[in-house]
């Protein structure tokens, strides 16, 4: 059977695309790179991570964007020849303005190249492309209105301006009017557009509430594609909002499709919040059935609104095992992503024996971060790796780090010290923000040889431990708090809605580009 979510960790605002028997789920990435990330599957229980298709300059660079900006809500389809995909990269978080930039590429494989991007528009974000089947395309997103109280269309979330429309041409662009088909529900927030035809009807399906716990995903319906759309008779068909005790929360936003004999499915994003309300593997992705009415309407199979935590298919999820990485060929391993820039040579190189970080600026910067990282994948899990590194000062650094943003992580780094020489260092940055303040938990001397660093992550507690050569790993500092590395830490969800990371850093506060090298990294769930 289905277990939800699908897709573990860190893998939001999913986008579903059917071709033939193939099933692929592209979901947003942020500030991290490279862009968006397709999942491939033909029984909907297991997925495989076959695709990051915006992994070269001219596509995405994100240096220089806030936390939690970048590639927004991309959205994968395919018109019967070749694949689509939206996508926006935006470059402002706080404030009025939110400077977001829409492209579309192409390809005739999903795991081949994409094409360079073509620019479409920067009115909003959360942008689709709909195929229609006398082949227009036309092009949604969310509008942005940036001018103040009482402007916007919907009176909950003025700044949401309701979803627009407009018809797009693969030589002209868009073209013909703008028109604004949907200003969304009471709930307001109204984003993340999605069209699909079924028996003459336009079906809409949007996004609304945040991307906190009243997440929704609302529905209506049309004759014509530009209007006027009727709500849907329950407004919204999946949210967790009425049902606090629920397993799944901050259920939203997703895309219908179907499969080849008929069988209607719609994906949501989800959270699994922990007591005390905070989500460390982020926002997931999650699938349920749907049932069509004798009124036309789509609504949750079995009732509700509330989505499944299991779903009956014929497959069996295969099991969580642990991952051992050697670096010893030339290649990433394709679990790992790095932050913002489309230049990783300047961050790492793959000796054939080792991952070598460059190190370049601090973990608080916007622009150049020699972090290689993994997700988080389950609520209990380790992570270790080795460390070859003898920094001459205290301005350079290497080690492991669990990493959410700028603001909110925790790191043990070889470092040095002037009283202790080389040394280990445990410091988090607990989610203070303006100033992005360390709190520094201890140095540790270390005599020569490599370094061997761990963490254990067990639900809101993690713990860091360390040995030299082939020493058994001792635990070292305190418990620390890993609700810090969620949604919910800091600032809190509205402000924060990626997800956890772990991996290995480099730092060289002097501009130097002093380097170490990592002779592994292990990922090993647990109960």
């Amino acid at each position: 059977m289905i277990e939800n979510p699908i897709l573990r960790g860190f893998n939001p605002d999913p986008s579903i695309c059917r071709v033939g028997g193939d099933y692929y789920i592209a979901t947003s990435t942020f500030e991290w790179y490279p862009g968006v990330q397709i999942h491939h599957s033909t029984d909907l229980v297991n997925w495989t991570l076959i695709s990051r298709p915006l992994r070269r300059p001219a596509q995405l660079d994100m240096r220089g964007n806030p936390d939690s900006c970048g590639v927004w809500a991309p959205c994968l389809s395919h018109d019967g020849q070749r694949f689509w995909l939206v996508y926006t990269d935006v470059k402002r978080f706080d404030g009025a303005f939110k400077d977001a930039h829409n492209y579309i590429v192409t390809a005739d494989r999903i795991d081949g190249d994409w094409s360079d991007p073509t620019y479409v528009t920067s009115s909003g974000f959360d942008p689709s492309l709909f195929h229609d089947d006398d082949g227009r395309k036309w092009f949604l997103n969310m509008r942005w209105n940036h001018r103040g109280t009482g402007t916007g269309l919907n009176p909950a979330h003025d700044a949401f301006d309701g979803i627009e429309l407009q018809e797009w041409h693969p030589d002209h662009g868009l073209v013909g009017d703008v028109t604004t088909i949907f200003a969304g529900s009471s709930l307001g927030l109204t984003e993340a557009p999605h069209l699909f035809k079924k028996n003459g009807w336009y079906y809409l399906t949007v996004a609304e509430g945040g991307t906190g716990y009243d997440h929704a995903v609302t529905m209506a319906r049309s004759k014509a594609i530009t209007g006027p759309y009727d709500m849907h008779p329950d407004i919204h068909l999946l949210t967790a909002r009425f049902t606090p005790d629920h397993p799944l929360q901050r259920v939203g936003h997703g895309q219908y499709v179907e499969t080849p004999d008929g069988q209607g499915l719609h994906t949501f994003l989800c959270g699994r919040p922990l007591p005390g309300q905070f989500c460390p593997l982020g926002r997931e992705t999650g699938i349920a059935r749907i049932d069509w009415h004798a009124d036309g309407w789509p609504r949750l199979a079995g009732g509700g609104m509330a989505p499944p935590v299991t779903v009956d298919m014929p497959a069996q999820r295969r099991p969580d095992l642990p991952i051992h990485r050697h670096f010893q060929t030339r290649d990433l391993p394709p679990e790992f992503q790095w932050l913002r820039t489309p230049y990783p040579e300047r961050l790492f190189t793959l000796t054939g024996q080792a991952l070598r970080l460059t190190g370049r600026e601090s973990l608080g910067s916007f622009f150049e971060q020699s972090l290689i990282a993994r997700r988080q994948e389950h609520l209990a899990y380790s992570a270790a790796t080795t460390v070859l590194a003898d920094p001459p000062n205290w301005q350079r650094a290497a080690g492991l780090v669990t990493y959410y943003n700028r603001h909110k992580f925790h790191a043990a780094l070889v470092t040095h010290d002037p009283a202790l020489g080389r040394c280990l260092s445990l410091v988090s940055c607990l989610g203070d923000w303006p100033g992005e303040a360390l709190t520094h938990h201890g140095l540790y001397r270390l005599p020569d040889g490599p370094v061997r660093i761990a963490v254990q992550v067990i639900g809101p507690t993690q713990r860091f431990r360390m040995a030299i050569g082939d020493a058994p790993l001792a635990e070292i500092g305190p418990d620390l708090d890993a609700r810090i590395i969620s949604d919910e830490g800091g600032r809190g969800e509205h402000a924060s809605f990626t997800g956890a990371f772990v991996g290995m850093a480099a730092m060289d506060l002097t501009g130097q580009g002093w380097s170490a090298d990592f002779l592994h990294f292990d990922y090993i769930p647990a109960p």
